[in-house]
């Protein structure tokens, strides 16, 4: 039914309530984590992305008029309603979260925005400022830092969004846009960029890793390489990896911030 109103989207108006309610169920679905718009595939695979799911969601900017709703003293106008399923989960006064993302039972959100489509795990924590953008995916036990930005992507067709994996830790005020992939375990950074064309270089060997990936258990900074262009020579921004964890090496807060400190950088 999504892939037929697709189709003859063009046509579509808030007045056709079949539509209405057909893209309705599909946001429920994803509002209660049944389906997902982007999953790892096995063994930590590729991104495997529901582009029917993504479908409903552009499908709702069409179908829904404006609405005017209220929370507390706040006031809010638009096509979207906020979340109302919090099953389990632990909201700060300040956070807002849309109709249509998931939340998991354990996930902790302090003053922060969470986008439709996007999937946050059990456990996680998305800290003072974050934002997690449309149908990012964050899996469990994740640290998003104050201010972190995690990019969203409706369009075009077949873009990848954004996944931060299991046992993450995300820095403050880093960025993760334009589908980049932070691995299980890994550890980024304050002030980390990482976009989906980043360069990855190992700061042990100087070998290049695959672009845009932090990879799986590795402690990550933001470094420049400098490169030579016709207009003279600039920095540009690269993904340093520091040192290799061990698979299931986890470490608290203050261990995690020793590491970044031990070669000058903070969390």
């Amino acid at each position: 039914m999504i892939d037929e109103l697709w189709e003859r989207r063009a046509e579509l108006s808030p007045a056709d309530d079949k539509a209405v309610h057909v893209v309705t169920e599909a946001l429920d679905r994803l509002d209660r984590g049944t389906d997902r718009v982007a999953t790892v595939g096995p063994d930590g695979g590729d991104v495997i992305v529901d582009e029917r799911a993504r479908r409903a969601i552009l499908l709702a900017f069409r179908l829904y008029g404006l609405t005017d709703s209220q929370a507390g003293p706040f006031r809010y106008r638009d096509r979207l309603p906020l979340k109302h399923r919090f099953d389990g989960v632990r909201m700060v006064p300040g956070a807002i979260a849309r109709f249509g993302s998931h939340l998991a039972p354990g996930a902790v959100l302090m003053p922060s925005f969470v986008n439709i489509g996007a999937y946050v795990g059990s456990g996680t924590m998305v800290d003072t400022w974050a934002t997690v953008g449309s149908c990012a995916s964050v899996g469990q036990r994740v640290h998003l830092s104050g201010g972190v930005g995690l990019g969203g992507v409706l369009e075009p067709a077949g873009a990848v969004p954004v996944v931060v994996e299991d046992d993450a830790f995300v820095g403050s005020r880093s960025i993760v846009v334009e589908g980049a992939r932070v691995r299980t375990g890994a550890k980024l950074g304050a002030g980390t960029l990482l976009t989906g064309t980043t360069r990855v270089v190992d700061a042990q060997t100087g070998e290049d890793l695959p672009r845009g990936e932090a990879p799986a258990w590795s402690v990550c900074v933001t470094a420049y390489r400098r490169q030579s262009f016709p207009g003279g020579d600039f920095s540009t921004p690269c993904l340093l990896v520091l040192r290799r964890l061990a698979p299931g090496e986890t470490p608290d807060n203050l261990q995690i911030n020793d590491l970044f400190r031990e070669h000058g950088y903070a969390a």
